[in-house]
C-alpha cells in the first residue's frame, strides 16, 4: 500500500477481471509485471501481448489499454510512482456498476472518478 512506502509507489497484485480503455495517466509511471496468461496492451499506437514472466513499463503522459487475452484472465504485479493507486481502485470498487456501460468499463462515466487521480480515459465519439 502507498502508506508503506511513504506515497513513493503502490504494488498490487491484480486479475484483470475487465478489459480497461485506452487511458493517460498524467502524474504517475504504470509497471505491470504478468505472473499468469496473456495480457494485451495497446501502447502509443502499438499493439502487443505480454505473456508470463514479461515486464511491461507504461510511462505517465502515453496513452495506453489492457485486455484480457487468455482464459482465466491474466494475473498481474502493478506498481504505480508515486503510489495511491489503489486508492484509486477502491474509489471505482465503491461506485460499483455504476462506472459500467453493458457489463463494460465505461469511459464516460470513470473520468469524474479518474480525474481526482490525475487519469483521463478516451471516450468514444
Amino acid at each position: 500500500m502507498t502508506s508503506d512506502t511513504e506515497g513513493r509507489f503502490s504494488l498490487l497484485e491484480v486479475v484483470l477481471a475487465r478489459d480497461i480503455p485506452r487511458h493517460t495517466h498524467h502524474v504517475a509511471d504504470e509497471c505491470i509485471y504478468v505472473l499468469d496468461g496473456e495480457l494485451g496492451v495497446d501502447f502509443d499506437d502499438r499493439v502487443f501481448t505480454a505473456t508470463k514472466g514479461m515486464f511491461v513499463l507504461l510511462p505517465h503522459g502515453v496513452p495506453h489499454a489492457l485486455r484480457r487475452v487468455s482464459s482465466p484472465p491474466p494475473r498481474v504485479l502493478q506498481i504505480s510512482s508515486p503510489g495511491g493507486w489503489e486508492c484509486y481502485l477502491e474509489d471505482l470498487f465503491e461506485a460499483g456498476p455504476a462506472v459500467l456501460t453493458d457489463g463494460a468499463l465505461d469511459p464516460r462515466k470513470i473520468n469524474p472518478i479518474a480525474a481526482e487521480y490525475d487519469i483521463r480515459y478516451e471516450e468514444p465519439a
